[in-house]
């Protein structure tokens, strides 16, 4: 266990012992028809379960054993935990507006999950304006299309980049190599041009900052409101000093944009059109500089982990997998060629590959919790749920349910290939109620397709171009211990190896 915990465990309990103890002695007598509660222990309730290494799994076995829907209790903060894709399903298909608030955060100054946040802004006029601008200039169907020539060159790179490291024998840290790639793409797409000297690796540096503030994040957030009658903002020191490094490299790059004269001929990246709503008067929206970098944070943050992490799983799970590595491999060949490289046009004819991925993202899902708050009371499977209840879903534990997976446990890409088919539109609608890797409802992740893209290209490239060779045969697949973002416990390290099929031939333009 984490020192910091240890201490804070103790500096939590100290705080609240009073309060909970008042709490205890008047609170009204406690419903009989909550969900089903395992056994807690006396004043902190189940927080011991917030505190083992790995949440996710914890709570899975809880549920197994208890239900799949079961009222907790952390100190006197209420939580509800879903763990089974039947309740999910009931519970984004009847109650979704409901649940859409992520809860208030954590600490209003932050440009980290701060008053200024997108991703945990309430249902209104301000997450209405951005979700419009993302999907319209980003994110959408037709805005990826627009930037599809962005990802093929960085993508042309990191096969360059890849392909010196073989012929140098050198060992490749596969999960860096991805992060570092979708830094690039991402940076790219919102800001019209690549990193400035320097600024990719303190970019780099924060974005791994972060993911290490998360598990706080969450607690501050948990407990924001009764500590709040304390006046004390749980782990500031550590959030904002993040925050405030954020904001000065932000501050800069956001001078550099403005100063930078646009030709005419050059269309706006989002960068430009946050930047001209930040000055619009009339703005369906008002947003300020901070909405602007908070933006900025979350997007790079979120798209790094889901891609750089998912990318790294899936070649874990490939070279695990000899057979359905070169199963993969043939379908790559037999679309694109030997003397091509794979684009994202070529995805729609890849449907295994297309399979892997979703496999992949099944089992080792970015982020394997995520909650919702009520913000009325309501009835799941028949239970009585309080107001401003915190729900939340055990993903890693919904999308290996074995009432609903077949084999849960085991890397079988093969299951997702009659859902890609056409005319199955029947199991298509029953799978995305238990395949939820991004979450689920109108709160769902925004970046779900470009995850896809990347994941399916970067993969594609590195099976299509390179054998792989790694110390002992085998890839450890364990977790890291007290993350909330699924990640390798034991890094990827491989050596490349350029396949022959003509590795300095390759016709790599923008299809």
């Amino acid at each position: 266990m984490d020192v910091d915990f240890q201490n804070s465990f103790l500096f939590i309990l100290l705080c609240l012992l009073s309060l909970l103890c008042y709490s205890l002695y008047i609170r009204k007598p406690q419903r009989l028809d909550l969900p089903p509660s395992p056994p807690s222990l006396p004043i902190i309730g189940h927080f011991h379960l917030i505190l083992s290494l790995l949440i996710h799994k914890s709570f899975q076995k809880l549920s197994s054993k208890h239900g799949p829907l079961l009222y907790l209790r952390i100190f006197n903060v209420p939580i509800v935990l879903v763990s089974s894709s039947s309740v999910a399903s009931e519970i984004f298909k009847t109650h979704d507006l409901n649940v859409s608030f992520r809860g208030l955060p954590p600490l209003d100054e932050s440009l980290l999950f701060g008053s200024s946040t997108f991703l945990m802004a309430p249902q209104g006029d301000y997450l209405k304006f951005m979700k419009k601008l993302l999907v319209t200039n980003l994110l959408g169907s037709q805005a990826l299309e627009r930037s599809r020539c962005i990802r093929a060159d960085e993508l042309e790179l990191f096969y360059a980049n890849l392909l010196g490291k073989a012929m140098n024998k050198e060992v490749v840290d596969i999960g860096k190599e991805a992060m570092s790639l979708s830094n690039s793409i991402i940076f790219k797409m919102l800001m019209g041009r690549s990193f400035c000297y320097g600024e990719a690796e303190r970019a780099r540096g924060l974005v791994i900052e972060s993911f290490a503030l998360f598990k706080k994040i969450a607690l501050a957030t948990l407990l924001h409101k009764p500590l709040k009658k304390f006046g004390i903002s749980l782990f500031k020191k550590d959030i904002m000093s993040v925050s405030d490094r954020f904001d000065e490299l932000l501050e800069r790059v956001l001078v550099k944009h403005e100063e930078e004269k646009r030709s005419e001929h050059q269309s706006a990246d989002m960068m430009d059109v946050l930047l001209e709503a930040f000055r619009d008067q009339n703005a369906e929206s008002k947003i300020t500089r901070n909405h602007i970098k908070t933006f900025f944070i979350e997007l790079f943050i979120a798209g790094t982990d889901s891609m750089g992490q998912s990318t790294q799983w899936a070649m874990a799970e490939l070279m695990n997998s000899p057979n359905i590595l070169e199963r993969l491999r043939k379908e790559i060949e037999s679309v694109v060629g030997k003397t091509s490289l794979i684009q994202e046009t070529d995805l729609p004819n890849l449907p295994y590959l297309q399979a892997v991925v979703k496999e992949v993202l099944r089992l080792h899902p970015p982020a394997p919790l995520f909650a919702r708050t009520s913000r009325e009371e309501c009835r799941i499977r028949g239970f009585y749920i309080p107001e401003n209840t915190t729900l939340l879903v055990n993903v890693y534990a919904v999308m290996r349910d074995p009432n609903s997976w077949e084999d849960p446990n085991e890397f079988k890409p093969e299951r997702f290939l009659a859902s890609l088919g056409t005319g199955e539109e029947d199991e298509r609608r029953e799978q995305a109620h238990k395949y939820i890797p991004f979450g689920s409802g109108r709160r769902g992740c925004p970046g779900a397709n470009l995850t896809y893209i990347f994941v399916g290209t970067a993969v594609g490239m590195m099976v299509q171009c390179f054998d792989w060779k790694i110390e002992g045969g085998q890839v450890k697949l364990e977790e890291a211990a007290g993350e909330l973002n699924l990640t390798m416990a034991h890094p990827l390290r491989c050596t490349p190896v350029a396949r022959a099929i003509n590795p300095f031939g390759f016709q790599i333009t923008c299809r």
